[in-house]
């Protein structure tokens, strides 16, 4: 999956999720697909349509930050689009290699966030460290080994987490689009193409949704789960960036104020 392929793959995706009156433009009789065609998107940012069918064919060219911002303009593309479409344009190297274990600190972090649920991820969305209560919540999490031990595995490819999530067609998607958006320069990553073929080969809902290019910035939200032992629980899901590990996140479950999700987990913990 080459850095120009996805560039490519994305501008399409969102063309053919534009409508024409979304733009202005009239539908007319003559249009075979439901998207806009390449020639109105190269007016709609003031490009030639020659070199705006070559950058959706993925070939090496150069685009300048004003041109892609007004590609972003003509696609309608709100500020995580946007973001992502200049990430996947950038000429700079990603980086890093991988990351083996979270920082002592951060594990002592989210041990001191009990009886909340909390988590560490790597750049590419791997579980680098968990709390008890984590465990307790997903106890599948500490059998996930190698590859497979990563939040987009576990959404997408483990039944237990599936059945766990109460709405999990809209998170799932949520996440998805998440992930794309946090991983656009890590595209060309041989662990994040893996992960993808994986899951692509995996998941038809991965398959379907990955196509449609959603992105997506995080955003606070409640997460509902229907926990085998301890019952419906409700937890405010929010994320961190350390400043010292900037390609790391520390994902904490907050306990909802009036909710005692918190507390029932916890209490499971000692019997558990």
């Amino acid at each position: 999956m080459h850095d120009r392929d996805d560039l490519a793959a994305f501008l399409r995706a969102r063309r053919d999720a534009l409508r024409p009156t979304d733009v202005g433009l009239p539908v007319g009789r003559a249009r075979r697909t439901p998207g806009l065609r390449r020639e109105e998107i190269a007016m709609l940012a003031g490009v030639s349509v020659t070199w705006y069918t070559w950058l959706e064919q993925g070939r090496p060219i150069n685009a300048s930050t004003d041109v892609l911002e007004a590609l972003a303009r003509a696609l309608r593309l709100d500020e995580a689009g946007r973001d992502h479409l200049l990430a996947l344009a950038a000429r700079e190297p990603a980086p890093s290699q991988p990351i083996d274990h979270a920082p002592d600190a951060l594990v002592r972090l989210i041990r001191a966030m009990e009886p909340a649920p909390a988590y560490v991820l790597g750049p590419r969305w791997e579980f680098l460290a968990w709390n008890r209560n984590q465990a307790l919540l997903y106890p599948g999490i500490e059998r996930l080994a190698g590859a497979e031990c990563n939040l987009l595995w576990a959404v997408f490819a483990d039944p237990a987490t599936r059945a766990l999530i109460a709405d999990w067609p809209d998170q799932a998607q949520r996440i998805l689009a998440e992930f794309r958006a946090g991983t656009a320069r890590l595209r060309s990553d041989p662990h994040v193409v893996e992960l993808i073929d994986g899951l692509a080969a995996t998941s038809e809902e991965f398959s379907k949704w990955w196509r449609e290019a959603d992105v997506a910035s995080f955003r606070t939200r409640l997460r509902r789960y229907e926990h085998p032992r301890a019952g419906t629980l409700v937890f405010e899901y929010q994320q961190l960036t350390p400043s010292e590990w900037p390609t790391l996140r520390v994902v904490c479950q907050l306990p909802v104020p009036g909710d005692d999700s918190a507390d029932r987990l916890a209490a499971w913990r000692e019997i558990a």
